[in-house]
């Protein structure tokens, strides 16, 4: 059940809409008896009334352009199902449902199809207009069918009323919704619990505000991070030493480990960010009068995928680690990686007795000593 505070936030929510929807319809008044929009007021303009013709002749299956086509239709594919996941996750977890991704799919894909046949533009879930129907009350898909016959009569017969609706008010009903799906406490959350998600929330959130979802999404990708990790005590488990702080660190060896998939976007992130973790603990060590880094252990547990750029990231890691005399060594990377790396021979390259199953039998092998101590 809901509590009485959220019912009634809702309620403020919807009323705000209500007014807003009461303001546009004024100010689009105002502007008409005026003639605002000689005095500088951007206006929407004159809009074509009825829907687009079929253009199902005008679809080819031949020609110089069919490859350009396909390639475009896939990028725009891909990019159209992230964005509508994204958002559907986030009005997923506001309402307390799932979602599921194969359906999300085939909606995308039936409606495109459809659209296609009348010249529409690549559709895709609409953060804007998602949250003008959560703003309105919006509970089933009903909706959907119901706000879709209100723009076909809209379409069809009353668009000229809105040709003098000031462009402000447009925004104004998109930026009071989308407001409200700004959860504060949360961001301060993350800023409480990790400095780093909390970058990347706001680089995410500042791109889709003043770039576009994919700018947003993209900026989300890179924002991916490492940990150093260390033996907790008493245990075999290996665990980032920021929230463990009684996590030891092995003589001589690093332990590093990668917490997404390894992908051309952020590939060449996670191999300077790992390099900068070896000079930064080697300067450390020579402070401390310490031994020197031999080994580099990266734990691929969270790696879920890696493509040919992570790949050649790995080897120029390889590479600057053997100038610097400290050996890579893998501990757990999963079979779709470990498919990879072999297939791309990476395995003979730093040689397969190098690779662990996991981080506790690769300190084993690298240090010994320190394993038979603890």
């Amino acid at each position: 059940m809901r509590g009485a505070g959220e019912e009634e936030q809702e309620t403020l929510l919807g009323t705000g809409y209500c007014s807003t929807n009461l303001q546009s319809v004024l100010s689009t008044f105002f502007v008409y008896i005026t003639h605002a929009e000689k005095r500088g007021v951007q206006i929407v303009k004159h809009i074509e009334k009825g829907i687009n013709p079929s253009s199902v002749n005008e679809i080819y299956f031949t020609g110089d352009y069919l490859l350009k086509g396909f390639r475009i239709g896939v990028v725009a594919g891909i990019i159209a199902l992230t964005e509508a996941v994204a958002i559907g996750r986030t009005f997923a977890t506001m309402k307390d449902y799932q979602l599921d991704g194969n359906k999300e799919m085939v909606a995308l894909g039936t409606m495109n199809v459809v659209g296609s046949l009348t010249s529409c533009y690549v559709a895709t879930g609409s953060f804007s207009r998602s949250a003008v129907n959560y703003m309105a009350g919006c509970q089933t898909a009903v909706s959907n069918i119901i706000m879709s016959f209100v723009v076909f009569l809209t379409l069809m017969f009353i668009t000229p009323l809105f040709e003098y609706t000031p462009n402000a008010i447009l925004s104004s009903i998109i930026i009071s919704a989308v407001i409200s799906l700004i959860d504060y406490e949360a961001a301060i959350l993350i800023w409480k619990t990790d400095k780093f998600d909390f970058v990347a929330c706001m680089g995410a959130f500042f791109g889709v505000v003043f770039a576009s979802v994919e700018i947003g999404l993209l900026i989300a990708l890179l924002g991916r991070r490492t940990a150093i990790l260390g033996k907790i005590p008493r245990t075999n488990v290996y665990r980032n030493i920021q929230q463990y702080p009684d996590a030891t660190k092995v003589p001589g060896v690093l332990i590093v480990r990668v917490d997404s998939a390894i992908y051309f976007s952020n590939s060449n992130y996670i191999r300077e960010r790992i390099l900068r973790w070896v000079t930064d603990e080697e300067e450390q060590l020579k402070r401390d009068g310490l031994p020197k880094i031999q080994f580099l252990i990266v734990e691929m547990s969270p790696v879920t995928d890696i493509d040919t750029s992570g790949i050649h990231a790995l080897e120029e890691l390889y590479r600057s680690l053997r100038k610097r005399s400290v050996q890579l060594v893998l501990a757990n990377p999963g079979p779709v990686v470990m498919d990879k790396l072999q297939a791309s021979s990476f395995t003979s390259l730093i040689g397969e007795d190098n690779i662990f199953l996991t981080v506790a039998d690769a300190v084993l092998t690298c240090s010994p000593k320190f394993a038979e101590e603890v």
